[in-house]
């Protein structure tokens, strides 16, 4: 957490050293009333992609705007390690179950610096909540039970006290028919940054902090501590059009 923090952080700071730089030139006109942006998501709860995003924004006041968004998330635990088996598999040893967490926001964003319709960066601070519905998938694996005799179920470590007897993951959504869910909350604050050289369209980054509860501890490895509440930094890129 605190490392990806700090790569998180060292970002803002070289957009904020563009910003600098973009701001001395022509500002112009870049009057738009709505905007529609799709996204994909990194944080320190995910993976390589931690998911994906859409949010629809709507002008209130000059510098103001009120935004719709959904983001479509896999929440890990900080413990996961990833393994290969003598197959070539990839699997993750004490994992039980999967986290999808399901997250319509809405939200107020405020236009500090504007950018010219063709140059510069627009910057704008954000902060969004919104209900969380969790997915809480069961998480397989094939386990040789002996030479001859494998299974593939979900992890239970009574059972699968070996890494090395597992031979992979269990097939691609298999078990989701037996999924549980968890509804709770989610808030986040962060700063847009908006890049493009087109009036209609736009490339942004959002660089910011974000916290979700929900009514139970999801148990997502049963061997290590598990949560109820999850915190983390995280980064959206987005691509998107305006009117």
């Amino acid at each position: 957490m605190i490392k990806a923090t700090k790569y998180l952080l060292s970002g803002f700071l070289t957009m904020l050293s563009i910003v600098t730089f973009a701001q001395r030139e022509d500002t112009g006109n870049y009057d738009y009333d709505r905007e529609l942006f799709f996204g994909i998501n990194k944080n320190t709860n995910g993976g390589l992609i931690g998911g994906f995003s859409i949010k629809a924004g709507y002008k209130i006041e000059e510098d103001k705007f009120q935004f719709f968004g959904l983001d479509l998330v896999n929440v890990k635990n900080p413990k996961e390690v990833r393994y290969n088996t003598v197959l070539g598999n990839s699997f993750i040893f004490g994992k039980s179950n999967y986290l999808y967490s399901i997250r319509p926001y809405y939200g107020r964003e405020i236009v500090f610096f504007n950018k010219a319709p063709q140059q510069g960066v627009q910057i704008s601070a954000l902060a969004a909540v919104g209900p969380s519905i969790g997915i809480i998938a069961p998480y397989y694996i094939e386990y040789a039970l002996s030479r001859v005799e494998t299974v593939r179920e979900q992890y239970d470590p009574e059972v699968h006290q070996s890494r090395f007897n597992v031979l992979g993951p269990g097939r691609i959504f298999e078990g989701i028919s037996n999924s549980e869910v968890a509804f709770g909350g989610n808030a986040k604050a962060a700063l847009f940054f908006e890049f493009g050289t087109f009036k209609s369209s736009a490339v942004g980054l959002e660089l910011g902090y974000q916290i979700e509860g929900f009514s139970k501890e999801i148990v997502l490895m049963p061997t290590t501590e598990n949560r109820q509440i999850f915190q983390s930094a995280y980064f959206t890129l987005y691509y998107g059009f305006r009117k």
